[in-house]
């Protein structure tokens, strides 16, 4: 692949919901710039981006992919993104590397989820954009519906600059709004045709929208409009260019991709109307001067570049995807990674395509490309120069909130499973391991249901480990509310010395549940030797451990050693700490045990016509709304307590009470005392398996 410069280069993202047709639109644009002599297809599992085994067996994508493309002597990075929510870190990558958007949209599906998900990502992005409506060889399909959809969603800035031409019901040509001419699809070839009657109303509507957009880029040119004066083609198209650089229009056009109609103009669009690099902007900060660096893609500047994604391939090994913000990465470069504090010879680059690397001599300020084996650098690490140290803000990646439990199916695979996740940590960011030991269980975290199982799923068949996953334990706790007064004498005669502990103790609840136990003595006239009082406490730390309620932690409680006896002979530590350890289960049991659950405060943002649904399944969760706050986008903020227990499965039954559009935030807030139903279901469940575990 030949080497470009900055003003060559496109780096555009595909966005849209499941399903609307992004990766067979990329493997359209791959045919027809001769990367692959035959269009593969999704169903069939043989295209260029899906080429992970999960995807080809599930028939979507799950990773972003590069595909680079060479154009009319430009160079277009398409990154294909996935479409469905449990992968949108891997998308939020890909919109963090790219300078456009193409927004794709099924005809015959219309606008969905996924299509105001990616407009709302363009937006905070600041990308220009344009919409490509895919499926116009099936029947159903409506461009109409869609433009129109989208107009009433966002305004006028949406601008038709192709119209479909149809007969017998078939898609066969389109209008260029522009240039005002018919076009007919004859074979694989394109000629000219006259423009149906039936159409020329809408272009007529089309057209006086574009050209009052183009009014208004300068006064001169609003001048002439209201003038009556026509403007040229030329004249359009670099108005045009300024807007949708701008963003103030979004170009529509149409096509089908498995016949590859209407993808040749889509790729002409974007190498004449989307930015180069060096139309954005990017600042980071020189580490050692502590000033702002202006990278801005300027080939002249040191070199600098922006970590975005990470592959992890067990065949092909590990691959750093960067973004070149500023100057020339050559091969053999010595290159610092400012985040890590080390210097690391990059070998040689690469341009990816798919999951195929292909050898470059050079990276131009704005290309993406790739550098193999990097052994410090992680996803959101800044490469530059010893002399220039320079870093990056990084990308802001989505929080995963869904969690299950997870056990190795087979005990001796245990730190393979956690060397394999490992380097799927490294790949995927929105994917996370806790160790639980508090409840001896380590639990996997993910966007979602279907994140997990997939990830499930690629360890058995990349990995060759198998895990279970099921429903975690929630940390409970275990207090008192009222008061105790025990005694409890430890004895034991087995020839020798004895065995001798006497204690008197009296517990109560300390009211710091941040605390398991607060301790003092009140032993008057030795009755307990002070040598003994260290025996006791350790006693306490331990009971505290497993609580005779339920075996969870115990927090919140004051014990007092306030008298008991002992033996010049027989008396031993172990002694006193053995009746401290029933003193504790006893005098706990006597003081009104409770079980305590954790609460959390929780934050779910839906558009205002779900906020009733949400409130409803809140409360039969035993979620207590505390309060809403409208936001920008016409949504609202549900503010509310929820005990842990009653988030499981919560991602999921969002999803489909709002169709997708749903999201939630939650973090731990305290310990509530749980209700006598859920106290008396949980110390049954306990105590069936504690007696379980002993008949085993």
């Amino acid at each position: 692949m030949n080497v470009y410069t900055t003003d060559k280069i496109r780096n555009v993202v595909l966005l849209g919901h499941g399903g609307a047709g992004k990766t067979s639109l990329a493997e359209a644009m791959a045919y027809l710039a001769g990367i692959t002599s035959r269009m593969g297809k999704v169903p069939d599992g043989n295209t260029v981006s899906d080429f992970g085994k999960e995807e080809q067996k599930r028939k979507f994508s799950i990773n972003t992919s590069v595909i680079p493309l060479e154009w009319e002597g430009a160079k277009i990075n398409i990154l294909d993104t996935p479409g469905y929510f449990d992968f949108v870190g891997e998308v939020e990558e890909a919109v963090s590397a790219a300078d456009a958007a193409v927004i794709v949209i099924s005809g015959k599906a219309g606008v969905e989820v996924g299509t105001e998900k990616a407009w709302e990502l363009c937006e905070k992005y600041k990308l220009p954009r344009m919409v490509f409506v895919t499926d116009m060889d099936v029947d159903n399909a409506s461009y109409r519906q869609v433009v129109e959809d989208m107009t009433a969603r966002y305004g006028k800035k949406l601008a038709p600059f192709h119209l479909p031409i149809r007969e017998d019901e078939k898609f066969v040509g389109y209008i260029n709004v522009i240039s005002e001419t018919g076009h007919r699809w004859k074979g694989k070839d394109v000629v000219d045709c006259e423009i149906p009657d039936y159409s020329r109303e809408n272009l007529q509507i089309c057209r006086d929208t574009l050209l009052e957009s183009v009014a208004e880029t300068s006064e001169e040119f609003m001048d002439r409009y209201f003038a009556g004066d026509t403007f040229s083609e030329a004249e359009i198209r670099a108005a045009v260019r300024t807007n949708v650089i701008d963003g103030t229009i979004v170009p529509m056009s149409m096509g089908s991709n498995i016949l590859c109609q209407g993808v040749y103009t889509l790729m002409d669009d974007i190498v004449k109307y989307f930015p180069s690099p060096e139309n954005r902007e990017i600042a980071g900060v020189n580490m050692k001067s502590n000033e702002v660096f202006q990278a801005d893609y300027d080939f002249a500047k040191p070199k600098s570049a922006y970590v975005f994604k990470t592959i992890m391939d067990p065949f092909i090994g590990k691959y750093s995807l960067v973004k070149v913000c500023s100057g020339v990465f050559k091969t053999d470069d010595m290159i610092y990674n400012e985040d890590k504090d080390t210097e690391e010879k990059a070998g040689k680059l690469y341009v990816l395509l798919g999951n195929k690397p292909i050898e470059v001599p050079e990276l131009h300020a704005g290309d993406i490309g790739a550098v193999a084996k990097l052994s410090e650098t992680k996803t959101g690490d800044t490469l530059s120069t010893k002399a220039v140290p320079i870093r990056f803000g990084k990308a802001e990646i989505s929080k995963p909130y869904t969690y299950m439990r997870y056990r190795a199916k087979n005990k001796g695979d245990i730190d393979k499973i956690s060397q394999s996740l490992q380097k799927m940590m490294n790949e995927d960011l929105t994917l996370k391991v806790v160790n639980d030991s508090e409840n001896r269980q380590t639990l996997l975290y993910g966007m979602g249901d279907q994140h997990l199982e997939i990830v499930a799923s690629r360890l058995l068949n990349e990995y060759k480990v198998e895990i279970e996953l099921d429903k975690p334990k929630v940390a409970f706790r275990e207090t008192i509310r009222k008061k105790s007064d025990v005694e409890y004498k430890y004895k034991k005669q087995s020839g020798g010395h004895g065995q001798y502990g006497h204690v008197k103790m009296r517990f109560e609840a300390s009211g710091n549940l941040e605390e398991p136990y607060e301790f003092s003595q009140e032993v008057v006239g030795g009755a307990v030797p002070k040598n003994y009082f260290p025996a006791v406490e350790k006693g306490l730390q331990e009971s505290v451990g497993r609580g005779p309620l339920a075996a969870y932690p115990v927090v919140g409680v004051k014990a007092v050693l306030y008298d008991g006896s002992y033996h010049p002979v027989d008396s031993s530590e172990m002694a006193f700490k053995m009746a401290t350890i029933q003193a504790f289960k006893k005098g706990f049991m006597e003081a009104q045990p409770i079980l305590l659950e954790p609460i959390a405060s929780l934050k779910v943002t839906v558009p205002d016509q779900y906020t009733g649904d949400v409130m409803g399944d809140l409360n039969k969760r035993r979620g207590r709304v505390l309060g809403m706050n409208p936001v920008a986008g016409g949504k609202q903020v549900i503010e509310a307590d929820i005990p842990m227990t009653g988030l499981f499965g919560y991602c999921t039954d969002l999803r489909s009470m709002t169709g997708g559009r749903g999201t939630y935030a939650y973090e731990f807030a305290r310990y509530e005392q749980a209700p006598s139903d859920v106290q008396e279901k949980e110390v049954a469940e306990r105590a069936a398996l504690a007696a379980e575990n002993a008949d085993a």
